[in-house]
């Protein structure tokens, strides 16, 4: 092989890592984006917003956030509803990707405008759903948030 000929296999390799790193980059959900602190969750509740798109009702408020974080999420499912937990970490399941492959206009939006934003999503149905149904509702559900500015 010619040094032109490793050049370009080097430089085909580098661009197919940059694409591969670029889409994971862009359809993750780490743990700094999760709402884990029981203190500001609390504080969402309280002194947050609501509004209800059904079966979700989402809470949320522009907070302080960690450095480099625009967006915090958290889901939960009511146990009073789905008793088994088998059924509720579905949901919850179910909630977690829908937001996951979907949350990147938000997140675009909220750092254009230099915003760091908390929220909860609530789901609060009385059956099982499928995806493409939660789906769907939290395409509404990002979208209402993405006009709440």
């Amino acid at each position: 092989m010619s040094s032109l000929e490793l050049d370009k296999a080097s430089d085909s390799r580098l661009f197919h890592f940059t694409i591969l790193r670029l889409i994971k980059t862009q359809f993750t959900l780490g743990s700094q984006e999760r709402l884990k602190s029981r203190k500001l969750m609390e504080q969402l509740f309280r002194q947050g917003s609501t509004f209800f798109i059904h079966p979700l009702k989402i809470y949320y408020a522009s907070k302080d956030l960690p450095q480099g974080i625009t967006l915090q999420a958290g889901f939960g499912v009511s146990s009073r509803v789905f008793k088994k937990a088998v059924d509720r970490n579905r949901i919850k399941r179910l909630l977690r990707e829908a937001y996951r492959l979907q949350k990147n206009q938000l997140h675009q939006s909220l750092t254009t405008a230099n915003r760091q934003l908390a929220v909860f999503i609530l789901y609060t149905g009385k059956e099982l759903p499928e995806f493409d149904f939660i789906k769907e509702k939290m395409n509404a559900v990002l979208h209402n948030l993405e006009k709440q500015k």
